[in-house]
């Protein structure tokens, strides 16, 4: 297979018991993957699993495990007075990182405005840290679309430079989908486009170029593992159920995303 899974956390506590056998048999059936870091810790882990893990010259370059840095806006740091991104941005620049994230914003679980505002507060400091660094974002948004546009559309004006990013785990129309593929942005989808038709309309007109596939592992394993514990190799279930929407080949599905993913997350994805 030629299959990139652009969104899992190999690193959580659901895989201690065996992470190094799911993982070992999704390089081995070709399928590279990104650890995405959702606080400093798990993003840290996310790093050593990306150097345990380096890609193999055999497949493509793109059978490895890469990480991400990032600080979900539900994590507990984000409205601790004592946190500073200083630690965040140091692992940033590590060369196994390709990305910012996940970041983003989530009312959600967070109805409360004082707490909203410091979301948006420490979410600017993390697309402020991409472009310092020169690595895209990876967006977590639930009940914010509003505020998340207008901030993206801030920093866009403000910095008009690649690379920039995908909204990860989208599940809306396709209205609101074109609003950020205006903005210059890929989508993400992942199994719980599996689990109803309302998605396909919307499946059907994002470009398939800008779309990444991804599991968000642990959770939301796709028809026909739903409910079960997710692994990044189910992203192959994502790309076929794409592919049956889309009317072409699991094949073409698969080998566009993964350029998608090779393109958004630049010379960082490939061996070094």
């Amino acid at each position: 297979m030629n299959l990139f899974d652009s969104h899992c956390h190999p690193q959580f506590p659901q895989y201690d018991a065996d992470r190094e056998e799911v993982i070992k048999r999704t390089l081995a059936a070709g399928c590279g993957m990104i650890c995405v870091g959702t606080d400093l810790e798990m993003s840290k882990k996310a790093i050593e699993l990306a150097e345990k893990y380096p890609p193999s010259p055999s497949s493509f370059g793109r059978a490895g495990v890469w990480a991400t840095v990032g600080l979900h806006p539900d994590a507990k740091e984000v409205n601790d007075s004592r946190f500073t991104i200083y630690e965040h941005e140091e692992l940033a620049r590590h060369p196994k990182v390709v990305a910012i994230g996940e970041i983003g914003l989530d009312y959600y679980r967070t109805p409360e405005k004082e707490k909203q505002e410091r979301q948006k507060e420490v979410f600017q400091q993390f697309l402020e840290l991409g472009r310092k660094v020169n690595k895209p974002v990876i967006i977590h948004c639930r009940d914010a679309y509003n505020d998340l546009i207008s901030i993206l559309k801030s920093h866009i004006v403000n910095h008009k430079s690649a690379p920039w990013g995908v909204v990860h785990s989208f599940t809306s129309n396709f209205e609101l989908a074109k609003k950020f593929l205006d903005l210059d942005l890929c989508l993400g989808l992942n199994g719980i486009i599996t689990f109803s038709k309302e998605y396909n309309d919307m499946v059907a007109e994002v470009p398939l170029e800008r779309i990444l596939i991804e599991t968000d592992a642990p959770y939301l394993a796709p028809v026909p593992n739903r409910g079960k514990r997710n692994e990044p190799l189910f992203v192959e279930f994502i790309a076929r159920h794409i592919a049956e929407i889309k009317k072409v080949s699991f094949e073409k599905v698969a080998s566009q995303t993964t350029k998608n993913a090779e393109k958004l997350f630049g010379a960082g994805f490939h061996i070094a």
